[in-house]
């Protein structure tokens, strides 16, 4: 039987049992919570095996992984980062930071004050009792999906579970999971199959390694005030929950709180002189890495994502142990036997050495890459912060249509795509100004969008005062995500076929344009210009040619969201 490979650090021994696949009918009967926490602690006692096939758990063997055509070509995804947290409409990481009352940092203060005044005490209505609430009853992922498909989206990505640990399917190792408590449906199930039947690739995002840290908040209690020292909700366990509406269900299953504060969230400072010896109890446990392991393997032989993101440096848990390996070698076979041997899976992960990038995809959260990168590449940001914050839709604080064309075009002129987050609502929409975003985002498609998919980075990314960025860098990685763009700068893009060139104006050009990285009117292998043509207009368009470039006589032209594309064709 496997284990996983834990470095420097000691491996518990896994007892073998018979899994037992719970039931996906939800109930609030605790006879049924019960039958559905004791058949996935008896499952998780094994593991899911590994998919037959060529990728072994192991660097060298996943070097053979080549991405896909359809990432290439796709350029533009869709995400909603959409989970229970959205229910309290107050933005990022409200598991946590609803059981923080003194929090140094004033916007993480008022998650506490608000839980208090809109549920109660955290002592006595903690998360688990924001999941009960959460029923996402106007959820409609075939409208949403049609609003993401006009907008050019070439594919689309779903969160799966959160650090809040709680699974958005009907997860065989999971029990609290959104068929069971909350909305009472299958979730990843609902997006998957509309995304799908809107011909958009299918992908998720798996964020539940840190739990084990990042809820550890939860342990704590008031230093002051009428109910100072009295525990949070964090430490109960089954025990605990007769005659609540989860009794059957025990919430260490969510919250894993089952030992000392003082985890860690980036396993790489354990291995580099956080002073920790092996078998430390803050380590996460073997039953709490299994678990992980066995509920994306699941995901994974359910749902058959062509992408799953992972919100880890690298991947989950490393370099602590292969947990993250075994899952990619995994993901890996299971898509290659799903299409006939072609491999069409797309795997992501976050700061990665130039032999892991060989491996999986690089992304860049809310960043870009300062030049054109050889593999293809993807920045993920939002239009406000990952969940729902209210907040921003009142104070108008999402970024603008243009900002996102803006990025796309700078992104895919370095040979990367854009995932672009468009926050939920707790009850499965959307709001006004959201939809008014992607409209426009779909307006500006709609002409040019024969600029941004299935094409290739040119010679040059682009030219520009933008061009000379070496800063702010972004809060992960790469530049900071959203440039000081203006009608000076320019991006490229090719046709695969090298025939024509976009230059992407970012920017309404108020008078002629000049393109220096295109002198004497030649373009790749000193190829003449046949002619250039601003797009929506469909004539061309004047321009003369020096050692010093080309200036184009831009035309009258229409407001401009975000950028204006000249189509310039080669000759033969």
């Amino acid at each position: 039987m496997p284990t996983f490979q834990f470095h420097r650090f000691p491996v518990g021994a896994l007892v073998c049992s018979l899994i037992v696949v719970f039931t996906a009918e939800a109930s609030s009967n605790s006879e049924t919570f019960a039958s559905l926490t004791e058949a996935a602690a008896k499952a998780n006692q094994t593991l899911e095996p590994i998919a037959p096939g060529p990728f072994e758990p192991s660097w060298e063997s996943l070097k053979a992984y080549r991405t896909p055509e359809w990432f290439s070509e796709a350029k533009f995804g869709i995400w909603a980062h959409w989970g229970p947290q959205c229910q309290p409409e107050m933005g990022d990481w409200y598991a946590q930071l609803m059981y923080v009352p003194n929090n140094p940092k004033s916007w993480a203060r008022r998650d506490y004050e608000f839980h208090v005044a809109r549920y109660g005490h955290p002592s006595a209505f903690g998360f688990k009792d924001v999941i009960h609430t959460w029923k996402a009853e106007h959820w409609d992922p075939d409208r949403l999906m049609a609003l993401y498909k006009r907008a050019g989206a070439q594919y689309f990505m779903a969160l799966a579970n959160h650090h809040d640990n709680f699974d958005l399917w009907n997860s065989k190792y999971q029990p609290w999971n959104s068929t069971v408590v909350g909305p009472q449906k299958d979730l990843i199930g609902g997006w998957a199959k509309a995304a799908r039947a809107n011909g958009l690739r299918f992908g998720v995002s798996i964020h539940a390694a840190r739990a084990w840290s990042w809820y550890e908040s939860s342990q704590g209690a008031d230093a002051s005030g009428p109910l100072a020292g009295v525990p949070y909700d964090g430490k109960l366990t089954a025990a605990d929950g007769k005659g609540t509406w989860w009794e059957g269900l025990d919430p260490q299953d969510l919250y894993a709180q089952s030992h000392p504060v003082g985890g860690k969230g980036n396993w790489d400072s354990v291995l580099n002189g956080s002073g920790w010896s092996p078998g430390d109890p803050r380590l996460p446990s073997q039953a709490y890495v299994t678990r992980f392991y066995n509920r994306v393997a699941d995901l994974i032989n359910q749902h058959h994502p062509d992408l799953i993101y992972f919100d880890d440096t690298v991947l989950p848990f490393y370099p602590l142990n292969d947990v993250g390996l075994r899952i990619a070698a995994h993901f890996y076979n299971s898509a290659l036997a799903a299409n006939g041997g072609r491999l069409e899976a797309v795997l992501t992960g976050k700061h990665l050495s130039e032999e892991q990038k060989r491996c999986m995809v690089y992304d860049i959260e809310r960043g870009r890459s300062p030049q054109i990168l050889p593999r293809p590449w993807q920045t993920d940001t939002c239009l406000g912060i990952w969940h729902y914050d209210r907040s921003l839709y009142e104070q108008g604080r999402y970024k603008t249509a243009g900002q996102v064309i803006q990025m796309l075009a700078d992104i895919v002129s370095k040979n990367g795509n854009l995932m672009l987050n468009v926050p939920v609502r707790g009850d499965g929409t959307i709001d006004d100004t959201e939809t008014h975003i992607i409209e426009q985002i779909g307006d500006w498609m709609a002409t040019n969008r024969e600029a941004i998919f299935a094409t290739r980075p040119w010679k040059v990314y682009g030219e520009g005062p933008s061009t000379l960025e070496t800063g702010p860098k972004g809060p992960f990685d790469g530049l900071q995500e959203t440039g000081v763009f203006t009608a000076k700068d320019i991006r490229f893009t090719a046709s695969k076929d090298g025939n024509t060139i976009y230059a992407i104006v970012l920017g309404r050009p108020s008078g002629d344009v000049r393109v220096a990285s295109i002198g004497s009117g030649e373009g790749p292998g000193q190829r003449q210009i046949a002619e250039i043509e601003l797009l929506g207009q469909n004539q061309p368009v004047k321009w003369t040619s020096s050692p010093e470039g080309i200036v184009i006589a831009a035309p009258p032209m229409a407001e401009v969201i975000g950028a204006a594309v000249f189509r310039i064709r080669l000759k033969a």
